[in-house]
């Protein structure tokens, strides 16, 4: 037997105001997709913005079904739409925001591992990273250079 350790870095930043006025842009559109997401059930909304290689950026919002299995994450929804529409353009960047109706989300808030697993058959099929910034409602910002460095173990194709 042996073990086998794995670090992951992350980059906190303290407000919204310490990202970049690229990386800022990104945030504040997750912020607005945010706005219109459809969470009539779970009273918590979640956005999503990606930076493709372009400059494009493209967002997407949960969307809540009675039949809760059948709604789908933010970052799902945008991950899948830009592929639709940009399929040949790379994902540079990812900005999360979410928060609930009833208080104030105040930690970040990550990707779920349904999202996870997506969000890395991209970066795996496009050969590059794709920075993750994510956070609640107010307050601090994690970023991670890879989501790979949130699912360290991904499955992928060369299980098949």
């Amino acid at each position: 037997m042996r073990k086998i350790e794995i670090k992951t870095q992350i980059t906190v930043f303290e407000t919204i105001e310490e990202l970049s006025i690229l990386e800022k842009k990104l945030m504040n559109k997750a912020i607005e997709a945010k706005q219109s997401a459809y969470a009539p059930y779970s009273k918590f909304k979640v956005g999503a913005a990606l930076l493709l290689e372009d400059g494009t950026i493209v967002t997407g919002n949960n969307q809540e079904n009675a039949a809760y299995p059948s709604g789908m994450c933010a970052e799902r929804v945008a991950i899948w739409k830009a592929s639709s529409e940009f399929p040949n353009h790379k994902v540079l960047k990812l900005a999360i925001s979410a928060g609930a109706s009833t208080h104030v989300t105040k930690e970040p808030v990550a990707p779920c591992g349904a999202c996870r697993q997506a969000l890395s058959e991209y970066e795996i099929k496009q050969k590059d990273k794709i920075e993750i910034y994510f956070m609640g409602e107010v307050g601090q910002i994690i970023k991670t250079n890879s989501l790979l460095d949130l699912l360290p173990i991904a499955f992928d194709k060369t299980f098949l």
